[in-house]
């Protein structure tokens, strides 16, 4: 199987799409808004952003381990 293919290589594209929206999306909010991006304010946006990027992981690699635990007929 190549994971480039598989449903697994997309959803590991999405994650690296949603990595990049989200640095974008800061740096927008650093330089076109008045919104100051102190340390609490960005260790607050990032380790929330961090939790949901660690769930995104968890639930690739359940679904590898299923993916590879059926059988193919």
């Amino acid at each position: 199987m190549d994971v480039a293919d598989s449903d697994l290589g997309v959803y590991a594209v999405s994650g690296a799409f949603a990595v990049l929206v989200y640095l974008v999306a800061l740096a927008v909010l650093a330089f076109a808004t008045d919104v100051g991006l102190t340390v609490g304010t960005t260790a607050t946006l990032t380790g929330g952003f961090l939790l949901f990027m660690g769930s995104y992981v968890a639930a690739m690699v359940i679904y590898r381990g299923v993916e590879d635990g059926e059988p193919v007929e």
